[in-house]
């Protein structure tokens, strides 16, 4: 670990935490504002000495700034950029950034979410399914393709979300507007035909369908959602298989997925998603001027206990900190 010998503390800073599964991102910055807000790294002597003998507390105000450069849901793990100070009027640079992800797809259904958090909205064929039939169907997802995001996102038309739209049966005003997105590269890393994922039990009722076919109907779409599923009696598992990609910002990964499987005669949803990289914080740095990114184990163990400090007055948090920091004048 590097000698702390900064010039001037506290300091703005970015740093990136890897993420896990489970946790919304909300959470990870709320746990990480208790540390921050205990550290000379981050605060003035005056507001720590203010601190001393306090128990930590944070429910949305403090004297110092954090925020993060981009959302991960909670099924996703991986890169979230944090920036501390005067670092937080400059993450918008991470949301416009080149990502990379990896997610796995399981095939022959498909959710109202696009991934196994949702509830199953179809079931379709899969067994059909060969590794060259979607390594073929890849080009057709890659460079700069139009993308149509899913009718149970967040996103407004008419000032109101889309999700209400196929959840209330409000047939939509128009066509849900395509965006223009690059995906740089997009490889089909492995094929999993053993393996431990399950499609989701829960399953939308049939007024829930028929509400989500009238929203879409409403934009000129035709979509019955009906089950198409394998014969039954088989209990071989559905097939899996995972995608390394780079992408432009705006890019659904989910969507992809979801498109991707439609395109090979199937239903696919997503059941693993790690963001590998945002810009410049990847958590296998492989380029120059990478930065790595923070243990989430030490931090979380940090709010739990800080530990005893060094010879330099430093935590075993701050020190992994310090070494993965990027300061913002």
């Amino acid at each position: 670990m590097p000698k702390a010998s900064l010039p001037n503390l506290p300091v703005s800073a970015f740093f990136g935490i890897a993420k896990p599964s489970g946790p919304t991102s909300m959470a990870i910055i709320n746990d990480v504002k208790l540390l921050i807000t205990r550290s000379k790294l981050f605060m003035d002597a005056e507001n720590l000495e203010k601190s001393k003998g306090k128990k930590p507390k944070w429910k949305g105000k403090s004297d110092i700034k954090i925020g993060q450069g981009g959302t991960l849901d909670p099924l996703a793990d991986g890169v979230l950029v944090v920036g501390v100070g005067k670092a937080t009027k400059k993450l918008s640079q991470f949301l416009e950034c080149t990502k990379e992800y990896r997610t796995t797809c399981l095939l022959g259904c498909e959710t109202d979410s696009y991934d196994s958090d949702g509830s199953r909205v179809r079931l379709a064929p899969w067994r059909h399914v060969t590794r060259e039939q979607v390594e073929s169907a890849l080009a057709k997802f890659t460079g700069e393709i139009l993308q149509t995001p899913p009718i149970f996102s967040a996103l407004k038309m008419d000032g109101r979300p889309l999700y209400e739209y196929a959840r209330q049966g409000i047939p939509l005003p128009r066509p849900i507007e395509a965006r223009k997105v690059t995906v740089h590269s997009l490889e089909l890393t492995e094929w999993k035909d053993t393996h431990n994922f399950r499609w989701p039990e829960q399953t939308i009722s049939d007024v829930e369908k028929k509400a989500m076919e009238v929203a879409l109907h409403g934009a000129g779409e035709t979509v019955v959602l009906d089950d198409a599923p394998e014969t039954p009696g088989e209990d071989q598992m559905p097939t899996a298989f995972v995608l390394q990609m780079r992408v432009s910002s705006g890019t659904y990964v989910r969507s992809i997925v979801h498109d991707l499987a439609r395109a090979v005669g199937s239903a696919g949803l997503v059941v693993t998603l790690s963001r590998t990289r945002q810009g410049r914080f990847a958590l296998k740095p492989s380029e120059a001027g990478d930065q790595e990114c923070v243990p989430w184990e030490v931090l979380e163990k940090a709010t739990a206990d800080a530990g005893e400090v060094d010879e330099d007055g430093w935590h075993t948090w701050e020190r992994e900190v310090l070494a993965r920091l990027e300061i913002v004048d």
